[in-house]
């Protein structure tokens, strides 16, 4: 089966640089999974994406060596099977609370006896290649997003989840789960304590961690900080912060900046 090279990184202890998809687009996927990106993630909770969508961005991101990941919209265990079947090789979920929710999606990962994944992998073996069904539960990795006031409760037991490859935080919602305005990007000291609370948590006991960002500057500083994976940005970041420089530049400055949303 063909390896996971993001998940292996991650359990070395090492650290890797991911993009994000928002746009239902497969030459926007595939142009930017070219650029060397090693994982890159299709958005199916926030994203102007849907499963058929899917079924197009997938294989142009296949022509690249960067690891296909998919965020579900919920933690629903037959939206995680589809997506695997699909040819993804790993799936965040989102707003996990609890080890009870980190168990159901991991056994949706897994094949029996670890999982009850159903069997099907109509294009995941085409992908995968010989032996995906026998070594897909050591390739597939189960990412639990910590974004919640009740996710942040239980955080110890949610992290130490037998089978749990990585938790990811999403900032803004983490923020909101702070009382806080749903600032992604975030510099308030309460904010940064959590994330650092998690990212060490995670450390300690063997687990992949990583975060999303919006910028460079917050990439870089949380690759300093030790996460084994940020998010360098998404299609639509990209694409707006590109056009937007170019018009200012062009209209000497006085371009409207646009609405900070995240992404």
């Amino acid at each position: 089966m063909r390896e996971n090279t993001a998940l292996k990184t991650w359990r070395a202890g090492g650290q890797t640089i991911g993009c994000w998809l928002s746009l239902a687009n497969a030459y926007s996927a595939e142009s930017l999974a070219k650029l060397g990106f090693d994982w890159v993630c299709v958005d199916l909770q926030h994203g102007m994406i849907d499963y058929q969508d899917l079924t197009y961005m997938l294989p142009a991101i296949s022509t690249s060596d960067a690891t296909p990941i998919v965020r579900v919209p919920w933690n629903e265990p037959y939206e995680i099977m589809k997506v695997l079947d699909a040819g993804a090789y790993g799936v965040i979920v989102p707003m996990i609370n609890s080890r009870a929710e980190a168990e159901q999606a991991i056994a949706a990962c897994r094949y029996p006896p670890l999982g009850n994944r159903s069997f099907g992998p109509i294009r995941a073996a085409l992908y995968g290649g010989r032996g995906y069904a026998a070594e897909a539960n050591g390739q597939i990795a189960c990412i639990a997003m910590i974004e919640t006031a009740d996710g942040i409760e239980n955080l110890d037991e949610i992290v130490t989840t037998p089978g749990l490859d990585g938790v990811y935080i999403g900032p803004s919602d983490l923020a909101l789960a702070l009382g806080m305005a749903p600032i992604g990007d975030n510099d308030n000291p309460q904010h940064a304590e959590v994330v650092e609370r998690i990212r060490k948590t995670c450390t300690d006991n063997g687990v992949g961690v990583g975060i999303h960002c919006s910028s460079l500057e917050y990439a870089q500083k949380y690759l300093a900080q030790k996460f084994n994976f940020v998010t360098l940005g998404t299609d639509s970041g990209f694409m707006s912060r590109g056009a937007y420089k170019d018009l200012a530049t062009a209209r000497g400055g006085l371009s409207k900046e646009p609405e900070k949303t995240g992404y």
